[in-house]
């Protein structure tokens, strides 16, 4: 059974832990588990040396992805965000194929070859992700940026993260059917209500996992997939070679019937 790539994103094991022990700490990690990618997350950094970090990926023959903060479109800017390349710039120094980043205040006077001479100075893959925002967590924004992206033909794919789409009250569902062409990562994460109504990322149930393979099912057979749901227990190691076993597993049923 071939297993699709599966990729950790640091912030899984809480933002304490990873601060306290530092990015580093958690290659070896992911490389015992299975994993075949590491989603290093700017905010988190503290001292890391990038030098290091790249080196300990390619020890441990794992690839890397660029988690950024930064939101693609500034309000009330039709270019993109000014400090773009020089995230493309950082991501790459750690070693990063891809950088992922928020969509931001995407509108029909972006300017998208502003963006297209960015890209088309550095060699890191961009991925645009929903975010838990109104201007930036919706369908309907994504739609219109990937039919312009689209027109320009540009090297831009989406992050599609399952579990924000709960924070505009959106189907994920919905959201698979009509942007999944477009999608070259998937972050996995349950979502539940708190007492107090806030909502927060959980590990999936049994009814999670069947609907994160059904969502899988409009997009390209075996993407990378990334746990973004907490990790957290006295044996890391263990905690993420099951998990990285549960969605590696996801989408195989599709792809053996494909091949009946």
């Amino acid at each position: 059974m071939k297993k699709s790539p599966v990729s950790i994103s640091l912030s899984s094991y809480g933002a304490d832990l990873v601060r306290q022990r530092g990015q580093l700490a958690f290659v070896e990690v992911l490389a015992k588990a299975g994993a075949r990618r590491i989603e290093w997350r700017e905010e988190l950094l503290t001292t890391e040396d990038p030098r290091e970090l790249t080196r300990a990926i390619e020890q441990h023959g794992l690839e890397a992805v660029f988690s950024s903060p930064l939101e693609l479109w500034v309000a009330g800017q039709a270019q993109p965000d000014p400090l773009l390349a020089a995230t493309l710039k950082r991501a790459r120094s750690f070693g990063a194929k891809w950088l992922k980043v928020s969509l931001g205040h995407f509108t029909d006077t972006s300017d998208l070859q502003s963006l297209a001479a960015c890209l088309a100075q550095h060699p890191v893959q961009l991925l645009v992700e929903n975010d838990q925002t109104l201007h930036g967590g919706r369908i309907e924004p994504f739609q219109r940026f990937f039919a312009r992206i689209e027109h320009h033909t540009l090297p831009v794919q989406m992050t599609f993260d399952i579990g924000n789409w709960h924070w505009q009250d959106q189907s994920a569902t919905t959201a698979a059917r009509l942007l999944g062409r477009h999608v070259g990562y998937v972050h996995c994460k349950a979502v539940t209500r708190r007492d107090d109504s806030k909502l927060v990322a959980i590990p999936p149930a049994p009814g999670d996992l069947h609907l994160w393979e059904q969502l899988l099912g409009h997009m390209t057979q075996g993407i990378a997939r990334a746990v973004e749901y907490p990790l957290q227990g006295d044996d890391l190691l263990q905690l993420t070679t099951k998990h990285v076993a549960v969605l590696g597993r996801l989408g195989q049923t599709q792809r053996e019937s494909a091949h009946v």
